[in-house]
């Protein structure tokens, strides 16, 4: 072998172990559409692509109410169809009961969403645009606050409630160094690694934002013994040894040992009795999906982290999704009587 025969094989091993490196570094990257949310109190993601297949065989397609029937017809985008990835960025309010409530959100979402008839129908119903980083944002009025509205890049939107601009311009300023595979914001950085691989939905941060009521955090019904600002890394992923089945996973970090002991014991106790609580009801899907997720709920506590883990059958989201079609047909039934 001579010398140039010899160097040429070097440059190409060379390129084969930094492309490698480049994949292996992505692979541990969160995805693009998290890495531009602002800085904020939790993130929620989800991958849509796969849940579709992963629900494909229970879902039944929504029935749509005419306005959203009317942006379908004026945009051609209809979200059930289109729409892939969802990054959501929770923000506190500091005060909970003003105009804006107690959380805002900011999302950025990714499919085939942007185009010019979404352009025209933001121009047709904002009531203020401006130009920023070379992206018009349009302010569109929505029950009491602004929603700002962005066409980021070919296949991205982004939309922030927040009071000010300040939100959605980071999106846009993010979107300049979204090539960075660990560009995000802080709390991203600090807590993307404990999410496991292959998660169709994550969130990180104080994530019970959405479901606090009156300082407790409610799921299903059941209050959990949390404190709202806790940091919560959850997520939901195949459980690859059963067809099916969905792996939750719900981990906390308390602030000292002694807060993730008793947390730890507050859990178990409420799972005991929610087992016997869900145990004379009746067999359909919702119900049957909720007691094998208390069944299979496992805690365990390492220092000053309390885990919780457990199996979601699919069925149970069908099952609940179904459960609400009827309530809402059953609502409608009298009322579309009483108009006649």
């Amino acid at each position: 072998m001579n010398r140039r025969t010899r160097r040429t094989l070097l440059v190409v091993a060379g390129i084969l172990v930094l492309l490698a490196l480049a994949v292996f570094l992505r692979s541990k990257a969160p995805p693009e559409a998290a890495r531009l949310l602002p800085e904020s109190d939790g993130i929620v993601y989800v991958n849509l692509r796969p849940v579709r297949t992963f629900f494909k065989a229970n879902l039944k397609p929504p029935q749509r109410v005419p306005e959203y029937e009317q942006f379908v017809e004026a945009t051609g985008i209809d979200w059930e169809r289109d729409l892939d990835q969802v990054a959501i960025a929770l923000h506190r309010m500091q005060d909970p009961n003003g105009p804006n409530g107690a959380v805002a959100y900011s999302m950025v979402l990714v499919g085939k969403l942007t185009g010019a008839k979404l352009n025209q129908w933001l121009e047709a119903h904002a009531v203020g645009r401006e130009n920023y980083a070379g992206h018009p944002v349009f302010s569109v009025p929505s029950e009491g606050r602004t929603v700002r509205v962005t066409q980021v890049g070919y296949d991205m939107v982004a939309v922030s409630n927040y009071p000010t601009t300040e939100k959605i311009h980071s999106i846009l300023d993010r979107h300049r160094t979204a090539a960075l595979p660990f560009a995000g914001s802080t709390l991203l950085s600090e807590h993307f690694h404990d999410v496991p691989l292959l998660s169709l939905a994550w969130g990180v941060g104080e994530i019970g934002l959405p479901f606090n009521e009156n300082g407790a955090i409610s799921v299903f019904g059941f209050k959990l013994p949390l404190q709202a600002d806790s940091t919560i890394v959850a997520s939901l992923s195949p459980e690859l040894s059963l067809k099916g089945v969905l792996h939750l996973r719900v981990e906390e970090i308390a602030p000292t040992n002694e807060t993730a002991a008793s947390q730890a014991a507050s859990l178990n106790a409420l799972i005991t009795l929610a087992r016997g609580f869900t145990e004379p009801l009746s067999g359909n899907a919702a119900n049957k999906g909720l007691k094998e997720l208390l069944r299979s709920a496992e805690v365990a506590r390492s220092r000053n982290r309390v885990l919780l883990k457990a199996n979601v059958p699919v069925s149970m989201f069908t099952g609940l999704a179904g459960q609400e079609d009827s309530a809402a047909q059953s609502e409608a039934g009298p009322a579309s009587g009483a108009s006649k």
